[in-house]
């Protein structure tokens, strides 16, 4: 018979621990360790094979044979660019963000897609009855024969399905309702989403099914349960944005068959989410022409060049200690550029409040956007407008120097492509290519001739 042992797991990191501690020593929270029931076998874990030998053998990385599978593309654009080109056949994603903000919808949204491409899905739903997902499934215009609906937490019956039905693509909404009867704590512990997530990795790798599970989120935005559950998982991807805005952002922050920085934008209708296949415009569609502290910078979000622009508000301190706000960009940036324009600029910034603003929601945390950055400070300080043609690239150095930035030629052509007539960047980045004949590129090499050539006067 199995021994029965006690133990205290962390809700939060993992850790576990033979007796109750008010702070984990893993991740130093309070009052996060579950006392949980651990059953082990007597014997141990077999590691080899009924004829000794080892169950898998070692291969000369030479002669290991690969072959490109093919992508499993579906119907949004936005959808294949966040994870590579498409879904990768056996890969297993994990897909978090706030409640509400449109996870079911968009996974619903691609299960249909690809149903509609005569490919077996099953969604299963451990949240909602097979109803509530049919009124959702209505509401989004969805209607295939191909579309299995499924409300079921027990991980060994939803197997048992997977392996009957076959599918080519299989949701689960979400990973903490499911649990597996082995596992004695209640279903969303760390015991329970780990052993859950571990025997769907291996369906997944066995059977070549893409499986998407949704995670929830913490009240600090990350995904709940233990690190190791974003280790696990082939990609790990962020649904987005305000609930009461209309656009949502789609953002890989790991992915093995892809770029970890691509971003995609979708719009929330009644109908469902979307495509926005041109997201500069959405960003600068509400810009202020004329306004002090207003720059337009060209950021690369994975492969694709999105301009967007950054607000400065400088105005005196009524306090000892200025403050330094920042929305959008790293806050330890700011305080770093105001000291780069006090000491080669000139300008008295020591006695003035900062708030720096990423307009759109977007998070960029590249180096190219320093320069923009500074323009906008110097801006709002002078109270000197940019010109409203004006795009302003590149990456400040603490001599006040403009450093070289990559893949210039494709923000250029962004630029162009929406209208703007100049671009300020490094003087390094001319050399080698060709710009656009519809626009100018003025090079600089430091912070003051940027701002000789940014400002009006």
């Amino acid at each position: 018979m199995a021994k029965r042992k006690m133990k205290y797991v962390c809700q939060e990191c993992g850790y576990e621990s033979a007796k109750w501690m008010g702070k984990c020593p893993g991740c130093n929270n309070w009052n996060t360790l579950v006392e949980e029931i651990e059953a082990s076998s007597a014997g141990g874990r077999h590691t080899m094979s009924r004829d000794g030998r080892s169950a898998s053998q070692p291969e000369s990385i030479t002669s290991i044979e690969t072959k490109k599978e093919p992508r499993i593309t579906t119907g949004m654009k936005e959808f294949n660019r966040v994870l590579g080109g498409g879904v990768v056949p056996g890969s297993l994603a994990l897909i978090g963000g706030d409640p509400g903000i449109g996870k079911s919808t968009l996974l619903l949204q691609v299960s249909s897609q690809l149903a509609e491409k005569q490919l077996p899905v099953l969604y299963i739903s451990g949240e909602e009855s097979i109803r509530q997902t049919k009124l959702r499934a209505d509401r989004l215009g969805v209607s295939s024969d191909l579309l299995y609906a499924m409300a079921e937490t027990n991980l060994l019956d939803i197997i048992n399905q997977i392996e009957q039905i076959k599918p080519a693509f299989v949701v689960i909404d979400s990973i903490q309702t499911i649990y597996r009867e082995e596992v004695t704590s209640a279903p969303g512990s760390v015991s329970q989403v780990r052993e859950s997530t571990g025997e769907l990795m291996r369906v997944a790798k066995s059977n070549g099914i893409p499986i998407f599970i949704v995670g929830h989120v913490t009240k600090e935005g990350a995904i709940a349960g233990p690190r190791m559950l974003e280790h696990m998982v082939d990609a790990v991807l962020y649904f987005e944005g305000e609930r009461h805005h209309t656009y949502r952002i789609l953002r890989s922050v790991k992915n093995r068959f892809g770029s970890t920085h691509e971003m995609g934008i979708f719009e929330m209708k009644e109908e469902g989410l979307r495509e926005v296949m041109n997201p500069s415009e959405i960003f600068l569609e509400e810009r202020s022409q004329g306004a002090a502290g207003s720059t337009v910078v060209a950021s690369m979000e994975g492969t694709r060049p999105v301009l967007v622009e950054i607000q400065a508000l400088i105005s005196p301190t009524s306090f000892g200690n200025p403050r330094r706000m920042a929305t959008g960009i790293d806050t330890n940036r700011v305080p770093l550029l105001m000291a780069v324009l006090e000491k080669r600029v000139g300008l008295m910034l020591q006695n003035q409040d900062a708030y720096i603003k990423v307009a759109g929601g977007v998070k960029l945390d590249e180096p190219a956007i320093d320069l923009a950055v500074a323009v906008s400070i110097a801006s709002s300080f002078r109270n000197h407008p940019t010109r409203p043609e004006d795009i302003v690239i590149g990456e400040v150095g603490l001599t006040g120097e403009i450093r070289r930035v990559a893949r210039i030629e494709q923000r250029v052509q962004e630029a162009a492509k929406l209208g703007f007539k100049r671009v300020i960047c490094p003087q390094k980045n001319l050399e080698g290519w060709a710009p656009p004949e519809s626009i100018q590129i003025v090079g600089v090499n430091t912070v003051q001739e940027a701002l000789d050539e940014g400002l009006t006067r």
